[in-house]
């Protein structure tokens, strides 16, 4: 396969549903090397088995991005595997348990801030210096529309999606003149196999018809067209774009 993506080692975490399966795809079809990665190999390999059917090269390695020592792993396994780390999409997270934030437990806090903003940390962390060695890459981290603005019920899911954006600012002002880019998604709400099921609920389809309502565009996001976004974040078309917020979510930010 040749593409933008040609030749490129990426690292795709929480690849295995959602947006990161998607991107998987996309990324495959633009010539990547993936290190498909989601907690267990039984959750990762039905994506590997997808990206090698439409002729794209791929392994998996399991990690918990909330262990350090597990994210080093990954990390050293990737670059023992290909010699080399070239980029990376960190998109493994939770979502918010849609309670207000007074009756958010501190155990319920903690797991979203370990999962969506610390584990973007280690990922940076040991990634960096990984790409370093192969002179330079590209990191697109998954935050959201909620790295923005705020909405009810959702405390800690905010919180740690604004400070994502704050983690890809520090590291592209401080690795930039190094070779390293540092970028972020912020996805609206995207048609996830979780999404497609709950908007489909009668009990729910006047919710999600009036969110709808909030992308300009009066739909959701496709999986794919995040990937898409994280493609060109990720490849060399994208050589001066570096500590951005890019908001691919149909016009919700702008409503």
């Amino acid at each position: 396969m040749s593409g933008v993506l040609n030749g490129k080692v990426i690292i795709v975490t929480g690849a295995g549903g959602g947006i990161g399966a998607a991107s998987c795809a996309v990324f495959a079809d633009a010539g990547a090397r993936l290190v498909i990665s989601d907690l267990s190999e039984r959750i990762a390999e039905p994506i590997l088995e997808q990206v090698r059917a439409r002729g794209g090269e791929a392994t998996v390695i399991a990690a918990d991005v909330g262990s350090e020592a597990s994210v080093r792993n990954l990390v050293e396994k990737t670059v023992a595997a290909y010699g080399r780390l070239d980029g990376a999409f960190n998109n493994a997270g939770v979502e918010q348990q849609n309670i207000p934030l007074t009756e958010l437990t501190l155990e319920q806090w903690e797991r979203c801030i370990r999962i969506d903003l610390t584990g973007v940390f280690l990922c940076v962390k040991h990634q960096i210096p990984a790409m370093l060695k192969s002179g330079g890459g590209s990191i697109v981290n998954t935050s959201s529309g909620l790295g923005q603005v705020a909405i009810p019920n959702a405390a800690e899911y905010i919180a740690a999606k604004h400070g994502v954006l704050g983690v890809t600012r520090a590291a592209a002002i401080e690795f930039g003149a190094r070779g390293i880019r540092v970028n972020a998604i912020l996805p609206g709400i995207t048609r996830t196999p979780l999404i497609a099921r709950l908007s489909e609920d009668p009990n729910l389809a006047a919710f999600f018809n009036q969110l709808k309502l909030r992308h300009a565009m009066h739909r959701f996001a496709e999986p794919a067209e995040i990937g898409e976004a994280a493609k060109w974040l990720l490849s060399d078309g994208a050589s001066f774009v570096n500590g951005e917020a890019m908001a691919v979510d149909g016009g919700f930010l702008a409503n």
